[in-house]
Formats: C-alpha cells, sequence, structure tokens
C-alpha cells in the first residue's frame, strides 16, 4: 500500500464525471462489498490503492471514489453540501478544517 494523495478537508474533482467535492474519509484500500464493487465500479480501479468518501458538491449524497478518479480540484471554492458541519468547522485557504471532536 502507498500513501493517499489526497486528505481529509481536501477539495478534489472527479476525473470521468466533473463533479467537485470535500474528501471526508479515507481508506487504505477498497472497504465496501464486492456485490458494491462489481455494480458501480465500473471502469474497476485497483482495490489497494486509496479510497475517498467524497461529500459532492451542490448534492445531498456522498460518493466512495477510487484514488486513480480525483485529481485535487485547483478552484479553491467551498462546497455547499448539506452535512459539512458535522466533519468541518472552517473554511480557509482552499481546505476545510476538520471538527474537533472530544472522546
Amino acid at each position: 500500500m502507498r500513501n493517499a494523495r489526497f486528505g481529509i478537508g481536501q477539495l478534489v474533482r472527479h476525473r470521468l464525471f466533473n463533479y467537485r467535492g470535500v474528501v471526508v474519509d479515507v481508506d487504505p484500500r477498497f472497504m465496501l462489498s464486492e456485490a458494491w464493487y462489481q455494480q458501480v465500479a465500473k471502469s474497476r480501479p485497483p482495490k489497494e490503492a486509496p479510497w475517498y468518501r467524497v461529500l459532492v458538491h451542490n448534492a445531498v449524497h456522498e460518493t466512495y471514489v477510487a484514488e486513480r478518479n480525483l485529481e485535487a480540484d485547483p478552484g479553491g471554492e467551498p462546497v455547499n453540501h448539506p452535512e459539512l458541519g458535522q466533519y468541518f468547522e472552517a473554511f480557509s485557504g482552499g481546505r476545510y478544517r476538520a471538527t474537533r471532536r472530544s472522546n
């Protein structure tokens, strides 16, 4: 396994579907079911590379995306998503800052 290219709070763009979003979680490898992979991951991205949960801009859903299908979003504009407040407390310098959680 290699290091993830993107981090939590980073703005990304999907290379194939051209939507923007913000990373809310990073898995070091594919962590969903084989059935999901067969049905949804049509381009068959590698399972052993990082995968990301992304809140999609101007939508109410999130996606699970292989690293090879993402690129950094150069625009630096905030994302509009109803669940942003569950993950982040601020947006500054083109990046979201994660909410501090108490144990």
